[in-house]
């Protein structure tokens, strides 16, 4: 198991619970709440790989919109 801790203190944002850190791939995306749920988003804003439902991706995907500008490089 992974340090929950850790991934948020590595995450370049935290929005509501969700840890935003930049990776290869874009963004990984992981519900502190619920660590089973999470994602991968590209850069563009694509999900590419996900554990999580419908709805709770409408959700990341507005805070990543309305947010991105606060993590990018």
């Amino acid at each position: 198991m992974f340090d929950i801790k850790k991934v948020a203190d590595d995450a370049d944002l935290i929005i509501n619970g969700y840890a935003f850190t930049k990776c290869e791939m874009g963004y990984r995306i992981l519900n502190l709440n619920h660590p089973n749920r999470a994602a991968v988003v590209s850069k563009a804003g694509e999900i590419l790989e996900t554990t999580m439902d419908d709805i709770e991706l409408s959700i990341i995907e507005e805070y990543f919109e309305k947010n991105k500008e606060l993590i990018k490089e």
